[in-house]
C-alpha cells in the first residue's frame, strides 16, 4: 500500500471538508474489512486516506418514536448485540451476526457494508426490505434516498454517508433473512434474501423482498411482492412465489452459467424466509 496521507478524522465536518477538497482522490476508512484489501491489491489508489473510526457522530444505535437510525460506522457486532433487532426485527439480528468472522464483525460497519456495493452484502437485503434511507453529506448539504435507488444513483464522490434509517415495525410486521454461502463460517455469500412482511388476519397486506448476489448490486424482487400480495402464505403460495422468482431470474440471469444453480438455491432460501415469517404469522417464536 503507498498512501500519501492519512488522515484520522475527529468529527463530521471535518470529514466532509476533506472529501470536497480531494473529491475522487480521497478514500473513507472505518473498519477497513473491505478497503484494506483493494489497498493491498492497488484497485484503489488514493491521495488521502481518512480514517472515521473516531466520529462519534457516526456511532450508535438510535430510536425514537417514528424511526430507529444507525451510525454508519456502527459494527455488526452492536446490531447483533443490540436488543432493538429482536422479535420481528430478527432478520436484521440474523444478517449481521452471519457475515464473516467475529473478528470481521467486530471491525466491519454497516456503512462500509453499504458503500463497498459488494452484490454480497449481508446487510443490505434486509435493510432494502425495511425500505431503508441513507442519508449522505456533503459541502453542498445534506440530501436523503432510498437504499434501493441508491445503487442506482450510488455516492458521490464528495459524500459521506452518515447513516442509515427505517421506520419501526408494528407488532403485526416481520423481517426475514436467509443465506446461501460456500461454507458456513467467513462464506461470502452466494445468494441471500431477507423479506419483510405485514399480516392481517392471515393475510399479506404488505410485502418488500429484497435478494442479494441475483444482480449487481442488491435489488427488490417485485414479482414476487406482486405475486404475494393479498394471499396467505401457504405451501401453495411459497411454491408460486419461488416460481415467481425463477422466472424472474431466468430473463435477468439469461446465458450466465451460474443461472441453474442459482435456480435450485432460491427454491431453499426463499421458502425458510417465507415460512419464518409464517411461524411469526402464527404467533410461535421462529428464534
Amino acid at each position: 500500500m503507498d498512501i500519501k496521507k492519512v488522515y484520522m478524522g475527529r468529527s463530521v465536518e471535518e470529514v466532509v471538508r476533506l472529501l470536497g477538497e480531494y473529491e475522487n482522490k480521497a478514500k473513507v476508512i472505518a473498519g477497513g474489512t473491505d478497503i484494506v484489501i483493494a489497498l493491498r491489491n492497488k484497485v484503489i489508489e488514493p491521495e488521502l486516506l481518512i480514517d472515521i473510526s473516531k466520529v462519534e457522530e457516526l456511532k450508535g444505535i438510535k430510536e425514537d418514536e417514528e424511526y430507529i437510525t444507525i451510525g454508519s460506522i456502527t459494527t455488526f457486532t452492536e446490531i447483533v448485540e443490540s436488543e432493538i433487532f429482536q422479535s420481528n426485527l430478527y432478520g436484521l439480528h440474523k444478517a449481521c451476526k452471519m457475515v464473516g468472522s467475529p473478528q470481521i464483525r467486530n471491525k466491519g460497519t454497516i456503512g462500509g457494508n453499504i458503500a463497498n456495493g459488494s452484490p454480497a452484502a449481508d446487510s443490505v437485503p434486509p435493510l432494502m426490505a425495511l425500505d431503508s434511507i441513507v442519508t449522505l453529506l456533503s459541502i453542498e448539504g445534506t440530501r436523503e434516498i432510498s437504499l434501493e435507488d441508491y445503487y442506482y444513483d450510488s455516492i458521490k464522490e464528495n459524500e459521506l454517508l452518515v447513516n442509515v434509517k427505517f421506520k419501526k415495525p408494528k407488532d403485526n410486521q416481520v423481517l426475514t433473512f436467509a443465506k446461501l454461502g460456500l461454507r458456513k463460517a467467513l462464506a461470502i455469500s452466494r445468494l441471500t434474501l431477507s423479506s419483510f412482511i405485514e399480516f392481517d388476519d392471515n393475510i399479506i397486506t404488505s410485502i418488500r423482498v429484497a435478494s442479494g448476489a441475483l444482480a449487481k448490486f442488491p435489488m427488490r424482487e417485485k414479482e414476487v411482492e406482486d405475486y404475494l400480495l393479498g394471499k396467505s402464505l401457504n405451501e401453495e403460495t411459497i411454491e408460486g412465489a419461488i416460481e415467481a422468482l425463477r422466472n424472474s431470474m431466468d430473463e435477468r440471469l439469461k446465458g450466465r452459467p451460474t443461472l441453474p444453480y442459482k435456480r435450485i438455491a432460491i427454491s431453499t432460501i426463499l421458502r425458510e424466509i417465507l415460512e419464518e415469517a409464517l411461524v411469526f404469522e402464527k404467533g410461535v417464536k421462529a428464534w
